[in-house]
């Protein structure tokens, strides 16, 4: 069985984004080792949008409220890449910080967007990178200017998000969502 058949057999017909049944063919997730592993089976419309970001219409993904949810690894990795690229609209990064992958998923999420990005990872104060939907502990008592607490040492922050400075992350501290500076962080 080749790829393309393995791929609808897998869809069941449809668009694994939006699910339309129109002009349908292989899309490469890369980095891809061309396997129906690394594939997914997507429209024409999704395809121009993902070829074309500055086209891209925001509206087109609300799909991605469903198949975000997918088993398939390469379809959370294209909803992940294109809930990013589109955050700044405000709805996908409430999808965002619904959406949690696997490690390894995660990194094959990553990998393009900060190739694309040209920007550093975010490390920890020991220099290990860390990863959207990671945990960390902090390492030094911190003031919370604005809202009147102090995130002590030894508090957990889980499923942190990467900001657009990779010395910083946000996170929730006592139920107040933050910044924190990287440096002051240990992947837990």
């Amino acid at each position: 069985m080749g790829i393309k058949e393995e791929l609808i057999e897998r869809s069941g017909g449809k668009c694994e984004l939006c699910s339309s049944t129109d002009e349908l063919d292989v899309f490469e997730v890369t980095p891809s080792d061309g396997s129906a592993d690394k594939s997914i089976f997507i429209c024409k419309k999704c395809r121009e949008q993902i070829s074309n970001p500055e086209s891209i219409d925001p509206n087109h993904w609300h799909c991605l409220n469903e198949s975000m949810w997918s088993t398939v690894p390469a379809v959370q990795v294209m909803a992940y890449r294109i809930l990013k690229q589109i955050s700044s609209e405000g709805w996908p990064q409430d999808l965002l910080d619904m959406l949690y992958l696997e490690p390894e998923v995660q990194t094959w999420a990553d990998a393009e967007i900060n190739e694309i990005d040209g920007q550093e990872p975010t490390r920890d104060s020991n220099g290990t990178v860390l990863q959207e939907g990671d945990s960390v502990t902090i390492i030094k008592d911190l003031d919370v200017k604005g809202a009147g607490f102090t995130a002590k040492r030894g508090t957990v922050v889980k499923n942190i998000h990467l900001t657009s400075n990779p010395e910083q992350i946000e996170g929730r501290v006592n139920g107040v969502k933050i910044v924190l500076l990287s440096k002051f962080l240990k992947k837990a």
